[in-house]
């Protein structure tokens, strides 16, 4: 149908023609509300972004001079950010005189990586930028936990266990003689819960 006789329908009927498919030959055009089209258009990208994560890039800054416990503590919030899915970016600043002992911050850095290996691959080796060493991970795809899966329980976290069963009645002492001890099994790790 040629374009004139196809805008004079479309008029005719309190509609739009809108182009469609312009790098088909011919284009093809549809009679439709044109308001309505793009509503219907934004309501569908606004519902596909709300079903994707972004994903952030978290940092995480050391000294040469950190503790073994404050690397610790910083090692188990890079462990969370890439349990959760974000990327890591690890930064080691040097300030003054620190930066003649560069091979410290690179040492840092090299067993960081080794101890999130596990849950983390290196996506960019560590380098060194003016005062700052920075190396950033990111998760590793083997271990990354889909949506079935429970997170992972936090350092220090107390962990939940089974209650322990309860201990049978001692046998009543004989008269004049002394109570019987009966050895209790615990539940250890092994053995099976009842929930």
């Amino acid at each position: 149908m040629p374009p004139f006789e196809a805008l004079k329908q479309a008029r005719s009927q309190g509609l739009d023609l809108v182009e469609v498919a312009p790098t088909a030959n011919p284009p093809v055009c549809r009679i439709i509300n044109y308001g309505k089209y793009l509503y219907q258009l934004s309501k569908r990208q606004h519902e596909a972004k709300k079903h994707q994560k972004s994903i952030e890039l978290k940092e995480v800054k050391f000294r040469p001079r950190t503790s073994e416990h404050d690397f610790s503590v910083k090692k188990n919030h890079i462990i969370e950010f890439l349990q959760e899915g974000n990327k890591v970016k690890a930064t080691v600043t040097f300030r003054g005189r620190e930066m003649a002992h560069r091979n410290i911050g690179m040492q840092m850095i090299e067993r960081l990586i080794q101890e999130v290996s596990e849950v983390g691959v290196v996506e960019a080796r560590p380098r060194q930028e003016g005062p700052n060493l920075t190396a950033i991970l990111a998760t590793n795809k083997k271990t990354a936990g889909g949506k079935g899966s429970a997170p992972a329980p936090r350092a220090g976290a107390p962990s939940k266990v089974a209650p322990a069963p309860a201990k049978p009645a001692a046998p009543p002492a004989a008269a004049g003689g002394t109570a019987a001890v009966v050895p209790v099994k615990s539940a250890d790790s092994s053995g099976t819960s009842g929930g």
